[in-house]
């Protein structure tokens, strides 16, 4: 049987079946609904940085620049576009037309955030400046905020930049923004701030205390955190928190947390890596009730109705294969807390082949892809396998 990939136009695609044709024979490709990786429903075919689905599955994307100065030839920075449903592209921000004062710096986009509205963008970028005239330099991550015509969204009538913003996400109101700020560094205990694009930094409950991580609850002011004190001698402990008030119940004290912290769409389920191989997930109504699954540390997105997840088995911005995995029933922790561990047994998708990095599409019937190399993005349909 000949591979269909062999025949593919993408040169990438046919490298990989041939080493897969060469250790297993394409025959032994998983079964399941054919699917023709030559034809994506869309391609974006620029080395892409970041990118992220808005609500209404408009793709927003950065690409990869360098710029030239009279001292430095090899500064990034990125252009920011956004690709409707249609194909149709508009430019954002053009990285070579973009300053800040006349400190040199150079910049890539690591994340983006829609506001849950789609009229809203969140571009977490990490800079890394010149401080003088030796060649010092000084890393740091901020977010950008821009409305979806791509004009720039200045916070309280000021700059359009919110610093030592990591992690930011819009809250339902569509006007405060939460994130994180760097409390020790480099980037290992966080402090949780918020800020309203109409009036600024907002007072938090939460001042003082430390997070290894955190993630927001859809559709409410709450979030999951993974609290750690300062000196980093005491427990994880998985709290569920308000962002306006005091009003915060600790779920658990956790083993070990390796990341990867995310709420299910339905927001009744949390799961996390608690070590480099275990993935723990935890009712959050009944916090004693716990699956534990063995599928090797990676990046994980859940399914729309919370049954199962889309596992890349490498971290990220590494290359691995994608595989659904089923969430077992959750059940109550036995008496002597011994949680057994799970093997679920892993269905590939999009044939087995490598990709950097992923997303799903809000209406779960497609999934874009970035593939190794050049980093084009395709979007190919997501059958339920």
């Amino acid at each position: 049987m000949t591979c269909p990939s062999s025949r593919s136009r993408f040169s990438w695609l046919r490298r990989i079946c041939s080493l897969v044709c060469a250790l297993v024979g394409c025959c032994s490709l998983p079964s399941g609904k054919a699917q023709n990786l030559d034809k994506p429903l869309q391609s974006i075919d620029e080395d892409i940085t970041a990118f992220a689905y808005a609500p209404d599955g408009r793709i927003a994307y950065s690409v990869y620049r360098r710029v030239k100065t009279k001292v430095y030839d090899a500064l990034e920075h990125d252009d920011i576009w956004i690709q409707d449903t249609g194909g149709k592209r508009r430019r954002l921000l053009e990285g070579q037309k973009y300053t800040r004062g006349a400190q040199t710096f150079s910049y890539l986009v690591d994340s983006f955030h829609w506001s849950p509205n789609g009229h809203f963008l969140l571009a977490e970028i990490l800079t890394t400046t010149v401080l003088d005239d030796s060649g010092k330099t000084e890393d740091s991550s901020q977010t950008t905020v821009f409305d979806d015509a791509g004009r720039e969204i200045r916070i309280n009538k000021g700059e359009n930049i919110i610093p030592d913003a990591a992690n930011p996400f819009f809250l339902p109101d569509n006007t405060t923004i939460a994130f994180l700020s760097e409390a020790v560094k480099p980037r290992q205990l966080f402090s949780l701030k918020s800020t309203r694009i109409d009036i600024g930094p907002l007072k938090s409950p939460q001042d003082g205390r430390t997070f290894r991580d955190v993630s927001p609850i859809p559709g409410t002011v709450s979030i999951a955190a993974v609290e750690q004190d300062r000196a980093m001698n005491g427990p994880n402990r998985l709290q569920r928190l308000d962002l306006f008030t005091d009003n915060d119940k600790e779920l658990a004290t956790l083993e070990g947390y390796e990341g990867g912290l995310s709420v299910s769409p339905s927001g009744k389920k949390v799961a996390y890596f608690i070590d480099k191989e275990v993935l723990e997930v935890r009712d959050f109504t009944a916090p004693n009730r716990v699956v534990r699954l063995r599928i090797g540390l990676g990046v994980f997105r859940w399914a729309s109705d919370d049954s199962r997840i889309i596992l890349k088995r490498a971290l990220e911005k590494k290359s691995g294969d994608l595989v659904w995995i089923d969430i077992p029933p959750l059940a109550p922790i036995p008496a002597n807390h011994e949680i057994p561990v799970e093997q679920p047994t892993p269905v590939p998708i999009l044939h087995g082949l490598s990709f950097r990095d992923y997303a799903i599409s809000p209406d779960c019937r497609s999934i874009a892809v970035i593939i190794p190399g050049k980093r084009n993005l395709l979007v190919f349909p997501l059958f339920a396998n």
